[in-house]
């Protein structure tokens, strides 16, 4: 069984980006920089240079093949970027999990072809197996309800914690017949039943509900004054907290009325000048991923940063694992 797609890693909504925030220039930030699509773009549309940052060795030793001097490799993850010390004229991050990662069954997060149940974005931390085989009920129905929004929470968890006294788990094949067995047969058309329970270990076990939080914040203090913020998702929830983010750092405050009170006047962080867009229906065509991607762009004004907190951007609360 081949452990790599023979597709190419495309990166969604790149056109659209670079047609937006035209002409490119200066230095950008790329926080998910993956096989590298969106850096190579950026350079080719003009970018003077990109620091790629991504959490994953994987990328890192890919770069080598394609890299040169304009690129300057940064192993961390998005939240940080603040640290790299640079101020720059754009910030791109492609949320979730990349096709490279997804593709690849030694990587553990695809239910599609059996591998060690890891899931991991980098190569620290517990994995996904770790979550599942110590975790206590309730942590596990918290993490499949509130990350994956599982109506069976609950009746898998409870299976999860029945079947591992056998035997630990150690592969996503084995994992995903255990949450199907819970679930509804899956019908023509239908997701995979353990689509949901899959998709809220991996968030739980990279954290990145708590990264986005973090990683838009950390945008905003390494933006230049007129930088580019470009931001593509998958997922409706990081869609509508990127939303939030925007409005409330482009928000002027004033206003008020007889049903709301005034607003203290501030000067807006980012100006929003466009609303979502979609992809094309020839970028779908071309790339299926694409179908659920939305990408919000934004400029940075000259505002102080400020600072706003998971719970303002609708983010699921985090479950706090073994009470820490």
């Amino acid at each position: 069984m081949p452990t790599e797609s023979a597709a190419p890693h495309v990166p969604v909504l790149l056109t659209a980006i670079l047609e937006n925030v035209a002409p490119v220039r200066g230095v950008w930030l790329d926080g998910t920089m993956g096989a590298g699509g969106y850096t190579r773009g950026l350079l080719e549309a003009g970018a003077d240079r990109v620091i790629g940052l991504d959490r994953d060795p994987l990328a890192h030793q890919m770069a080598r093949d394609w890299a040169d001097e304009r690129v300057t490799l940064v192993k961390s993850v998005f939240s940080k970027m603040d640290e790299v010390g640079e101020a720059v004229d754009g910030v791109v991050l492609d949320l979730g999990v990349s096709s490279m990662q997804l593709d690849r069954a030694d990587r553990g997060f695809s239910f599609m072809r059996d591998g060690p149940l890891d899931m991991r974005m980098g190569d620290e931390g517990p994995t996904a197996a770790d979550l599942v085989n110590e975790l206590s009920e309730g942590d596990l129905a918290d993490i499949l309800h509130r990350y994956g929004e599982e109506r069976a929470a609950r009746r898998i968890a409870k299976s999860i914690i029945k079947r591992r006294e056998e035997a630990p788990f150690e592969t996503t094949l084995d994992l995903a017949e255990t949450v199907a067995a819970n679930l509804p047969r899956q019908r023509p058309g239908q997701s995979h039943p353990a689509t949901r329970s899959f998709q809220a270990i991996r968030i739980a076990v990279n954290d990145e509900f708590g990264e986005l939080a973090e990683g838009l914040s950390a945008a905003e203090r390494t933006l230049k004054s007129g930088g580019w913020l470009a931001v593509v998702s998958f997922h409706s929830v990081e869609d509508r907290a990127v939303k939030r983010f925007l409005t409330d750092r482009s928000d002027k405050g004033g206003g008020g009325s007889r049903y709301a009170p005034e607003r203290e006047a501030r000067t807006p962080a980012f100006e929003i000048s466009h609303k979502a867009i979609a992809p094309t229906d020839a970028e779908i065509a071309a790339n299926p991923r694409a179908r659920s991607a939305r990408l919000r762009l934004a400029r940075r004004t000259d505002a102080p940063a400020g600072q706003i907190d998971r719970r303002a951007l609708g983010l699921p609360a985090a479950v706090k694992i073994g009470g820490k």
